[in-house]
């Protein structure tokens, strides 16, 4: 007796566990955007041949990332006043930016940003000549549109295509197209807008 009722209790906790569900899938990783830093001389906004070296390797990490975003952002030191330090940070950035450009990266790609003093890579008080806060931090985000904006994107560039009397290789219009094909949505279909719009065009029904 005692024998079938150890059998009972033990086929019990089997079929307990086939019971069970499964555990839960791990959470896949969170994989920072690539970063890079770009640092400056005293009150200066150009770019030295280390610089623009890091530029490049921002514009190979931009190019290897379909739909990617790329925002630069200029920083200064605690020296100086605070209203000179935050356009001077601007300059830095736009600098970059400059840059970038050059490399093959899309102006519509890039987002500069000046900070001025603010966001301090060393913690320095007032008037510290600090060649680590001076730099200009360039982010490479991958930024996808969503489903509809994407369905948006892809009917105002087979808009312009149909209506457009330009050469392919005339005019923003074939690099905004090219950002929508790739899910930059964001920077494609203002510039498409503007463009059908000029043309007197109707634009298509967004969702």
């Amino acid at each position: 007796m005692m024998k079938t009722m150890f059998a009972v209790i033990a086929a019990a906790f089997l079929l307990s566990a086939c019971d069970e569900p499964p555990p839960p899938a791990a959470a896949p990783p969170v994989v920072a955007p690539p970063t890079f830093m770009v640092f400056f001389d005293w009150d200066r906004s150009n770019l030295s041949a280390q610089a623009m070296t890091t530029i490049q390797q921002a514009a190979g990490a931009y190019k290897t990332k379909g739909g990617a975003r790329v925002v630069a952002t200029g920083h200064t030191d605690t020296s100086g006043p605070e209203a000179y330090n935050m356009a001077l940070s601007l300059r830095r950035a736009n600098s970059v930016k400059d840059a970038l450009v050059k490399q093959g990266v899309p102006a519509t790609a890039i987002t500069t940003i000046g900070r001025g003093e603010a966001g301090l890579l060393v913690k320095t008080a007032d008037g510290v000549r600090e060649p680590q806060n001076r730099r200009v931090e360039i982010v490479v985000q991958v930024a996808m549109g969503s489903k509809d904006d994407m369905a948006y994107c892809a009917a105002l560039s087979a808009l312009y295509r149909k209506t457009s009397t330009r050469s392919p290789a005339q005019g923003p219009e074939p690099e905004a197209m090219a950002q929508c094909a790739a899910g930059n949505t964001a920077a494609g279909i203002p510039v498409l807008e503007k463009s059908l719009t000029a043309a007197k065009v109707p634009l298509p029904k967004r969702m």
